[in-house]
């Protein structure tokens, strides 16, 4: 258990870095490792358990980086409504589909997330190399507010990832910086996290464990926030010195990490 904890709470720290950094709220790393953790104890829902706690942190993480972005600027109205309340709708259907779901299905549709967020990135023009500047930015049209809320909202919940995979390269494609596309994928995330652990902690599992509601686990959750609040206090510091370039490429690497790490969970 001590081991358990201690691993959380390192991971705890580097999703403190994520969720700054680039808007990952908890999912793609708290999925993995909380997958391998409940794995390792029981076995029984762990990949509803790894989804649902993920959830329930990327509240607390998203809704704290939302705050330090809020102050520092970096938030866009024109680009926040409608998509958040459209993202809202969809967090809710895809939580409850995600509670249908064989624990293998979610496991794959993961990895396969993943993927195919790494290959748009490398191969579609925009990400990586984006010379547009903050004032050259674009407002997002009906269709990727509305239907593309939606489908960003249920894909997120479905998963347990918060969107920030699917809102960073769109409003990175629209001429945002790197910095500011992933500061406006936390409060994206808030609805996302929101709708899923409500949704989750009513499910009835299998098998439950000491301090879990539903598939909510909150003591895993509690001790992985205990590493990412004071991570997110510190590394706000580091938003917009980065270089833009070396930031985009640095996400995409971190997909491939979280991807080859679910790859191999899924292989033993």
């Amino acid at each position: 258990m001590l081991v358990s904890s201690l691993v959380l709470l390192g991971f705890g720290c580097l999703t403190g870095v994520t969720t700054v950094l680039f808007g990952f709220g908890g999912g793609f790393i708290i999925v993995p490792v909380v997958f391998a953790v409940v794995s390792a104890a029981t076995g029984a829902d762990a990949m509803h358990t790894a989804v649902a706690t993920s959830t329930a942190v990327m509240i607390v993480n998203a809704s704290t980086a939302t705050i330090a972005q809020a102050r520092s600027g970096r938030l866009r109205k024109e680009h926040l409504h409608p998509l958040l309340e459209f993202i809202a709708l969809g967090a809710v259907l895809g939580a409850v589909a995600a509670n249908w779901a064989p624990e293998s299905v979610l496991h794959v549709l993961f990895i396969a997330y993943l993927a195919v967020t790494i290959v748009d990135s490398l191969a579609r023009r925009g990400f990586l190399d984006n010379s547009r500047d903050a004032e050259g930015a674009r407002p997002l049209g009906k269709v990727a507010s509305t239907a593309g809320g939606v489908g960003i909202g249920a894909v997120a919940s479905f998963l347990g990832v918060g969107g920030s995979v699917l809102t960073v390269p769109l409003l990175r494609r629209r001429g945002l910086p790197m910095a500011d596309a992933a500061a406006m994928a936390n409060p994206l995330s808030i609805p996302v996290a929101v709708a899923g652990t409500a949704v989750y902690a009513l499910a009835t599992p299998t098998a439950t464990y000491p301090g879990q509601i539903g598939h909510v686990n909150f003591v895993v959750g509690a001790i992985l926030l205990c590493g990412s609040l004071p991570t997110i206090a510190l590394t706000k510091r580091l938003v917009g010195k980065i270089p833009d370039r070396v930031h985009a490429i640095a996400y995409v690497a971190l997909l491939v990490v979280v991807m080859i790490t679910m790859i191999v969970t899924a292989l033993t």
